[in-house]
């Protein structure tokens, strides 16, 4: 029988960690398949439809990435005032950053996966 081992982080690594893990796939997995639909000269018209259904699946994953990053920033700073530690500023800077280019990224995702009759009617002023 094998046992997993438990370990419980300090919350400003765990923070740490959990922007660290969201960042990278931001950056590794959605922005890569973001820019190649950004650029669709380069994805043949039959390849468009699951490059976007691709996308959605990374895109749901960084939404989970996220959440899961935002649950750490919770639990970085305990009730009563205590002035943060040099540890958790610089988490706190982290995640703040992380926040902003999730953001970013979030814009050019929905602007990929609009549906095409919100796009056309966007485009015609109505």
């Amino acid at each position: 029988m094998t046992r997993t081992l438990q370990t419980e982080h300090p919350p400003d690594i765990c923070l740490m960690l959990r922007v660290h893990g969201e960042q990278r796939w931001l950056v590794s997995k959605v922005i890569p398949a973001v820019r190649q639909l950004e650029e669709q000269s380069a994805i043949e018209p039959d390849e468009l439809a699951p490059a976007l259904a691709y996308l959605e699946v990374l895109w749901l994953e960084a939404g989970l990435r996220a959440a899961e990053t935002d649950a750490a920033a919770e639990k970085l700073r305990p009730p009563g005032g205590v002035p943060p530690t040099v540890l958790e500023e610089k988490a706190e800077r982290y995640a703040a950053a992380v926040r902003r280019l999730r953001q970013a990224v979030d814009k050019r995702v929905r602007t990929l996966t609009a549906p095409a009759a919100e796009t056309a009617g966007d485009a015609s002023g109505a």
